[in-house]
């Protein structure tokens, strides 16, 4: 499991300075190998069931994909080969089974062992499904998991209910008997299996309903990286009728239960709070379906999670969105029940026409990826209401230090908010803005983050509100500039950027004055330790000074915009001088011989403002597909590992098709190969296909970059109803 993480990254810190002073400080344009790590043949990939050139093999397969506490996920090709866990890695069980003909069969988790699975015929995931098919001579099965996250209704978005549906039939016409059993750990309402959870059953109309929860309810007290909720309630409701019955108790002897006799015992009562370690307890449900043939017969149920409040915002502990009209988890049960059929068509038509727009514009494999990567990102954030009942978007830094609202994640991430228009996008940076404009923040550059997770209290990374030690003063303030200038490019105006024009005009000063030529400090990459006068960080300086001046344009002041577009003219000519190493461009100004990605230029394209010449980015690319390993291309050269966000933010600078695929297609190999079963890492050795750090991160959400160098495409999905 995780060890316990400090709010300044300093664990992700100590391991990196150790690798990095392996490599000297003007490394030569050749890949250094990781130290102590052998040459290891490529992992590989472990049998994949359907057969297709796109098919993405997910390292770990997204079930439930809600928040940062409400995420479960199979890590394993088959649903029957391996326990399902939360994104951390701890167990978080669901487990189905099902009877034909009397014959018990599994169809979820590895659980009862001596119960044969049902063959699994594929997997497939898309933006809003993940769907299982099963079948043997006697029965076919389908199972979904539904997550209508559709992101133009905010109040569905942020709706925690995750629909399970099993779809029966009889493979070879003749009728079967057939039930269908699923069951849900009470691990998902405890941080800890030593911790005590109880069962009851809510009166919901229409509806049979479980709940589980902690009894002393410690809500917003726990905050951290590698924890669960441990407050709030977990519900397991489906439609009330004949044959139907929803249960609590120990997993294994409901399971057992329903193996000898085809049922569960009816419920007696609520059940007492115990440890989760000793009692197993469970919500369960059973349907008898009767005799099933051809024609297919369906059941579904919904797993939800009531959390009470979701984040603590400096003096405010603020309620998930869809709470901010006083909807109750009951009502929206009600609804969700109602609504499932509607959804379920709404949400397949979202997956398919996002999944063509991908396709269109980077290929069969990279619509995969990107589709995986919008499960994901949504999974590693939580949508609030704020006490005018306007919506802010919170992304968790997982398996990273936990914090809440950081600005180097929220730049990476940002492509997916941007791609469906422009409240998403205000929600994901109005409460950085508010908080650097606020007399808490004195510095003159952006803040890194808001607290940690899911406090929102004030800046726990590195100096935090005290000092300027180990900041990232280029880095998050070049990365605000350019997201509001992204959100004014989509609106057509700076109504955002006026309500924030005097911090706005400090950041621009402080990069005009620190920013082409970086002193020693952190960027995003903090993994690899101080650099000074970085020449990527320098790109980003250079265009948020470009950004600014657009933002400048755009309220009608046109002198300070003038101004501001030589002087990023000017820097822009600079430095591709000062950088320039032959046939490529350096990590550092005054380090020849090296080289990075220079993934922050992807900004002056998509923003319009052009201050770089199209030769630099055609030199980086042509010398990008020289170097670039088997699973990817390395984000600098001091190490052989790679951050998979910025490696499809890089294969867009040209804005050729072919070297798009050419760096993309090997981050698809990469998640085939990799052996490390868990929710898409970030960080890996290029290699290997092995895991470097980071899992579970919402940074993936920057694979919709690409998108955005499309306008009509960009145009299309913003401004969707």
């Amino acid at each position: 499991m995780l060890s316990a993480r400090r709010p300044d990254r300093s664990f992700r810190l100590r391991v990196v300075l150790i690798l990095s002073a392996l490599a000297t400080c003007s490394a030569p344009a050749a890949l250094a190998h990781p130290a102590q790590e052998s040459r290891a043949k490529p992992a590989r990939t472990p049998p994949v069931i359907a057969a297709a050139a796109a098919l993405l093999r997910a390292p770990a397969v997204p079930l439930v994909a809600y928040d940062p506490y409400f995420s479960i996920w199979s890590p394993a090709d088959r649903l029957t080969d391996a326990a399902t866990v939360h994104w951390t890695g701890r167990t978080h069980p669901l487990t189905s089974l099902i009877r034909v003909d009397g014959e018990a069969f599994r169809i979820m988790g590895p659980t009862p062992a001596d119960t044969a699975a049902l063959i699994q015929r594929s997997v497939t995931v898309s933006a809003t499904h993940t769907r299982y098919e099963f079948a043997n001579r006697l029965v076919r099965v389908t199972l979904t998991f539904l997550t209508p996250s559709l992101p133009w209704d905010l109040d569905l978005l942020s709706r925690p209910v995750t629909y399970l549906t099993w779809t029966v039939s009889s493979a070879n016409g003749k009728p079967h008997k057939i039930e269908v059993y699923f069951d849900c750990g009470a691990d998902i309402a405890v941080n800890t299996a030593d911790q005590a959870a109880g069962l009851d059953y809510p009166q919901v109309a229409g509806l049979s309903v479980a709940r589980v929860g902690t009894p002393d309810q410690p809500v917003l007290a726990r905050r951290g990286d590698d924890v669960r909720i441990d407050w709030g309630y977990g519900y397991l409701a489906a439609p009330a009728g004949e044959g139907t019955v929803v249960v609590g108790g120990n997993g294994g002897r409901l399971r057992r239960s329903f193996i000898s006799n085809g049922n569960v015992p009816a419920p007696a009562g609520p059940i007492a709070a115990s440890p989760v370690a000793e009692s197993r307890l469970a919500m369960a449900v059973s349907w008898d379906l009767g005799p099933v043939g051809a024609t297919a017969t369906t059941r579904f149920l919904m797993l939800a999670y009531d959390d009470i409040f979701s984040i603590r915002y400096f003096s405010h502990d603020l309620r998930a969105y869809w709470r901010r009209n006083g909807a109750t988890i009951e009502s929206v049960l009600a609804m969700a029940a109602r609504e499932r059929e509607a959804l379920d068509a709404q949400a397949t038509k979202f997956d398919g026409a996002l999944r063509r727009d991908l396709a269109q514009s980077g290929g069969a494999k990279y619509a995969a990826i990107a589709t995986l990567a919008y499960r994901q990102t949504l999974a590693a954030t939580k949508l609030v209401a704020d006490t005018n009942g306007q919506p802010l978007l919170f992304p968790k830094e997982n398996f990273s230090n936990g914090c809440i609202g950081t600005v180097d994640v929220i730049y990476p991430m940002a492509p997916q908010f941007l791609l469906f228009g422009p409240t998403l996008a205000r929600a994901l940076v109005v409460s950085n803005l508010d908080y650097a404009s606020s007399s808490r923040w004195t510095f003159p550059f952006a803040p890194h983050d808001l607290g940690t997770y899911p406090h929102a209290t004030g800046q726990v990374y590195g100096g935090g509100e005290k000092t300027e030690e180990d900041q990232m003063p280029v880095e998050e303030t070049g990365n605000m500039l350019i997201l509001v200038t992204a959100i004014a490019r989509m609106e057509g105006n700076a109504d955002l950027a006026d309500r924030y024009w005097p911090v706005l005009t400090k950041w621009a000063q402080y990069l005009e004055e620190k920013g082409f030529d970086p002193e020693n400090q952190l960027c995003t990459d903090d993994f690899a330790g101080h650099l000074a006068h970085n020449v990527n960080l320098s790109v980003k300086a250079i265009v948020a000074l470009g950004a600014f001046a657009h933002l400048c344009e755009l309220r009608g002041e046109k002198a300070l915009g003038a101004e501001y577009r030589k002087l990023a003219e000017q820097f822009a000519a600079r430095w591709t001088k000062e950088a320039a190493d032959g046939d490529h461009y350096r990590l550092a100004f005054d380090r020849p011989g090296t080289w990075s990605q220079k993934y922050n230029l992807v900004w002056d394209r998509i923003l319009g403002l052009n201050l770089f010449p199209p030769s630099v980015a055609q030199k980086e690319m042509a010398f990008y597909r020289r170097t670039q390993d088997r699973y990817g291309l390395p984000l600098d050269n001091r190490r052989l590992y790679t951050k998979f966000d910025w490696v499809t933010w890089t294969a867009t600078l040209t804005g050729s098709r072919a070297d798009f695929e050419a760096l993309v297609n090997p981050l698809f190999d990469f998640l085939n190969a990799t052996p490390h079963r868990v929710p898409m890492t970030d960080w890996y050795w290029t290699h290997d296909a092995t895991k470097a750090g980071f899992q579970a991160r919402s940074v993936v959400g920057g694979v919709f970059l690409r998108m955005l160098y499309d306008g009509p495409t960009w145009k299309k999905w913003a401004g969707r109803k």
